[in-house]
């Protein structure tokens, strides 16, 4: 396990902790910690003027979101709360589709780090980061100002200090329950450093990026249930297409690429496969 220097928020502002995580952080054009906020999201997407590789932390925010608009809060503190900016250009518009799947990864790599462990955690397409099979992230991309402006929010909370009576759904675990002692914004901290190496891998189009997602992917392979917008299918996924399709063999020999939908591992034993 490993345990990082803690900020002390005794007798500190928002911008004492703001300038001294941007320290801790001098790959970011511009850094921001905040006590409450409704959504990190929000807040970076309305800011029009904000540089690329800009992060804002929170303590807590009242009007998170999760996939499908769907509410996720938590007790302050509970959890390591963040958004990175990103201005894409032309020519990283073409790869927008594996921002998702690139920030999965981060996340994998920095609960990892945190944790000092390479068993438990695991990836799940596109983006699920797991711990034994329950949840242990939200993650939320958001984009705006397209075409003249585009901007594309990268937000996530990872769920460090959550006693299981707070988690919000019950296939969620935490750091905690699974053994690791993090502050919320060492965690934060760690998971913004894997984030911004993962993403230039994005950004600049680096092949490794993608290998490195299919050999942590743990749905290739799998006999799979999807819920996709065309309807259920059943079937195994032998890959991960480069853009962040899967590649999905049904049950009657055809193949699909799917870029959106619910996947849910199936055991070959299952009746329903």
């Amino acid at each position: 396990m490993v345990r990082e220097r803690r900020i002390r928020l005794s007798g500190v502002t928002p911008d004492d902790i703001s300038r001294e995580l941007a320290g801790r952080l001098p790959q970011y054009a511009r850094v921001r910690w905040t006590e409450s906020t409704g959504s990190t999201n929000a807040d970076l997407l309305a800011d029009v003027t904000a540089p690329a590789w800009s992060a804002l932390m929170a303590d807590h925010q009242s009007a998170g979101r999760g996939r499908l608009g769907r509410p996720w809060t938590t007790p302050a503190g509970s959890q390591a709360i963040l958004s990175v900016l990103l201005r894409p250009t032309p020519a990283e518009l073409d790869r927008l589709g594996t921002i998702p799947l690139a920030t999965g990864l981060a996340v994998l790599d920095a609960v990892r780090a945190v944790a000092g462990v390479a068993a438990g955690p695991e990836l799940k397409w596109p983006n699920d980061v797991l711990w034994d099979g329950r949840k242990l992230c939200g993650i939320l991309s958001e984009a705006a100002g397209f075409p003249a402006d585009p901007r594309i929010v990268v937000g996530l909370g990872i769920n460090v200090s959550l006693t299981r009576e707070q988690l919000p759904v019950p296939h969620a675990t935490s750091l905690a329950l699974e053994g690791v002692e993090v502050s919320a914004q060492d965690m934060a901290v760690a998971a913004l450093e894997a984030l911004h190496r993962r993403l230039r891998q994005w950004a600049t189009g680096d092949r490794t990026l993608m290998d490195d997602y299919r050999a942590e992917c743990i749905t290739i392979g799998k006999p799979v249930r999807v819920e996709a917008p065309t309807g259920e299918l059943f079937g195994t996924v032998t890959d991960v297409a480069p853009d962040g399709r899967i590649d999905l063999r049904a049950e009657d020999g055809t193949r699909h690429l799917i870029a959106a939908g619910d996947v849910t591992h199936l055991r070959r034993t299952d009746a329903s496969y």
